[in-house]
């Protein structure tokens, strides 16, 4: 169906307003904990990462060892394609991955920012005279292009510098040793490079933050220990080359060991300066990591700090971890927009026919398949990368910015502390699990339908609650359902939506689904409550459609 001239004009008029009041923003820099425009409005960067595009991961693309960069994935890909095949291939791959489309989506779905990953060897050739590549450089300027139009900030991320900064296959490292700091005429080949990219942007708004080295220098492979003495160092020469050519865009570093060694840090440098973390979940059963550390540096060094990378978990860390990050004054990037197969991100790639052969062939003693079977899943992944063509979850964005209708975890109260966000009658007893800093009891739980979630709940007694904070993109009435069990009869507790009470009875010690009344919804953010009347109750989650 074409949609009609107001549909467009609508369209139109959003793009054209957007790309006005990032103008009239003007450029994003620090005052004092925050990132403010030149207003002097703060600005919470809620973003995502644009993985898999600019710089493929393997994993992404269900490959095996064989596959798990860059380079091995363009070996692969040459293999089954041939070198004609695959150049046209990847031309066309960056064209299609992501496009203006992607970024009208992002800033649609609410996200302000997206973190643009690079790999220097798509815009540095390699070898003794290394030259710059203009596809890389052009890929990025569409890119700043399209995100200035839509009202989208882009962060820069240095992903894979020249020689690699990990030695791992994150930097699409030729060896798995961290060569930018083996060899000096890497570093002054990523200085360069930055100098090139700064004096591009210098004067471009819509760009916030220079990324300058992502996860660099990890504790597992030695890599830290050997080098991460030069790392400040490395991120003060940089600084230094880009202020000569521009003075105004923010900078972001990250720590050693995945972003998140923060020790080899001594102070700001630049007056402009944000520092970075990166925050995932993987433990079962789920925990919610704190950021103590991180924010103890942000008191020590005057400065906002971000968290650049998170995500990769499902959709109760994603409703807990953007609370909590928001509840500290601290922005974030997830992970990534769209990858293959998937479930845990914003939009899924649907696998091509064949493509089980495919990936089989990235592993040891895998059979090769034919150029005429790889050609055809080839050609099927092409089409499908493209955005109209790909599943999109709502319901995982809906959890990152703590949206309806979906689910609210019970255990994913608030973050604002006693009194505000919970009451337990001993708040000297900590939870096992899950939120092991706070009393509000939580409890493993089995079944329920839970997939991919954290198989937590939680337990209050007489008196006791539980807060939230769900935001409604508009006011109307939603159905209620509630996952309960009472562990003491007889039991009951309210509901309150926005100070109005619904009285709830529980009948039964097992797990049940309540259907309860409809609630009205504010536009805009709303608090609910539970809190047990009598008896004692167990939640497991709360669901609003």
């Amino acid at each position: 169906m074409r949609p009609s001239f107001q549909v467009l004009r609508f369209i139109a008029a959003f793009v054209l307003c957007s790309a006005a009041n990032l103008s009239a923003t003007g450029f994003l820099h620090t005052q004092g904990q925050d990132i403010v425009d030149e207003q002097g409005h703060k600005i919470m960067l809620r973003g995502v990462g644009l993985g898999n595009w600019l710089l493929p991961e393997g994993y992404m693309w269900k490959f095996g060892k064989e596959a798990d960069r860059p380079r091995t994935i363009e070996k692969l890909i040459r293999d089954l394609l041939g070198p004609e095949g695959a150049a046209r291939f990847w031309s066309e791959y960056r064209r299609e991955y992501i496009t203006q489309a992607d970024i009208q989506k992002i800033a649609a779905v609410g996200f302000n920012s997206v973190r643009a990953v690079l790999n220097a060897r798509l815009l540095l050739t390699e070898g003794v005279n290394p030259t710059y590549r203009p596809e890389g450089f052009e890929l990025l300027e569409n890119l700043v292009g399209w995100c200035k139009e839509a009202g989208v900030y882009v962060i820069i991320d240095m992903h894979a510098a020249p020689g690699g900064q990990t030695g791992a296959n994150i930097d699409d490292s030729a060896d798995d040793q961290p060569r930018l700091f083996m060899d000096s005429k890497n570093q002054d080949l990523l200085v360069n490079l930055w100098v090139k990219i700064a004096t591009q942007y210098k004067d471009e708004p819509a760009v916030a933050a220079y990324d300058l080295l992502n996860e660099p220098l990890p504790e597992r492979t030695g890599a830290a220990a050997k080098f991460k003495q030069d790392l400040e160092p490395l991120y003060r020469r940089i600084t230094a080359a880009i202020r000569k050519v521009d003075k105004r865009h923010t900078i972001t570093i990250e720590g050693a060991d995945w972003a998140n060694e923060w020790s080899v840090f001594t102070g700001p440098f630049d007056d402009n300066l944000v520092y970075q973390f990166h925050y995932y979940c993987w433990d079962r059963p789920a925990r919610l990591k704190g950021i103590n550390q991180y924010l103890d540096y942000r008191k020590r060094f005057g400065t906002p700090i971000w968290a650049g990378e998170t995500g990769e978990r499902d959709d109760a860390i994603y409703w807990a971890t953007t609370d909590y990050f928001e509840a500290n004054n601290v922005g974030w990037s997830f992970w990534p927009w769209k990858k293959l197969d998937a479930r845990n991100a914003p939009y899924s790639i649907k696998a091509p026919e064949n493509w089980e052969t495919v990936t089989a062939s990235s592993r040891p003693g895998a059979a090769t398949p034919s150029k005429e079977t790889s050609q055809k899943a080839f050609d099927g992944l092409l089409k499908n990368i493209r955005l109209e063509n790909c599943v999109y979850y709502p319901d995982v964005v809906n959890a990152l910015f703590r949206r309806v209708p979906g689910k609210i975890e019970a255990e994913n109260y608030g973050h604002e502390g006693p009194g505000k966000s919970y009451f337990v009658k001993d708040p000297s007893q900590k939870a096992r699990n899950y939120r092991a800093s706070e009393p509000v009891p939580v409890e493993e739980i089995d079944g329920g339908g839970r997939r991919r979630q954290s198989g937590q709940g939680i337990r209050l007694g007489p008196d006791e609650w539980a807060g939230y904070m769900a935001n409604s993109q508009q006011g109307r009435a939603f159905q209620v359902t509630v996952r309960v069990r009472a562990e003491r009869l007889p039991a009951s507790f309210d509901l309150l939506v926005n100070g109005k009470a619904q009285k709830v009875n529980v009948e039964g010690n097992d797990w049940v689904e309540l259907k309860l009344e409809p609630v009205d919804l504010l536009d805009g953010a709303n608090r609910l409550k539970l809190q047990v009347t009598r008896g004692v109750v167990c939640f497991d989650w709360l669901g609003l459609e």
